[in-house]
């Protein structure tokens, strides 16, 4: 029924849906973005947009993947940007990024492994290892080939390997938190 009222436009029934919903998507933000205050600021970002279009979801699929898609599609299209403004670059990062791990002491959780990737390729792990997307659905996302993300899917995870082997044993490796 909260749904319903939204599509009517009723601003209590999107404050609901925010309290119910906002957390999750903040996660997922979190998890492709990297960064807190682009994952809080997308999450706004995806609200407002969610308040705009909400009359044109039709029930085809749950609310919730809904919204989870809406919040992939604004954190691909934050990548794109930053890609096309100069500040992602993933072939100079990778490139560059082997004397960036020196300081791998610690204890190590999920989380701080994937804040060492590019934002793009965290991206590519975050939602095909996590989220269950596929490469021909992320070729469609990235608007790249399905190659593309297989290679940056391999590097990326190749990476993390290295980063958890460097990790002293005495450090902890913590497992990532649930899906949402």
């Amino acid at each position: 029924m909260v749904l319903a009222r939204a599509q009517r436009g009723d601003m209590q029934a999107f404050a609901d849906l925010y309290r119910y919903f906002g957390r999750a998507c903040f996660q997922l933000a979190l998890r492709i973005l990297g960064q807190r205050q682009h994952a809080e600021d997308m999450v706004h970002e995806v609200f407002l947009k969610m308040m705009d279009t909400i009359r044109s979801y039709r029930g085809d699929a749950p609310f919730g993947a809904w919204l989870k898609r809406l919040t992939v599609n604004a954190c691909i299209d934050q990548l794109r940007r930053q890609r096309h403004s100069g500040e992602d670059d993933a072939e100079a990062v990778f490139a560059n990024a082997a004397s960036a791990d020196a300081d791998a002491a610690g204890a190590v959780d999920a989380g701080s492994l994937l804040a060492r990737l590019p934002p793009r390729a965290r991206a590519v792990v975050v939602l095909h290892e996590l989220e269950g997307y596929t490469h021909a659905e992320l070729a469609v996302l990235f608007r790249q080939s399905e190659s593309y993300s297989k290679s940056v899917l391999a590097r990326a995870l190749k990476r993390l390997n290295a980063l958890v082997t460097a990790t002293p044993l005495s450090a902890q490796v913590l497992p990532w938190p649930n899906k949402i």
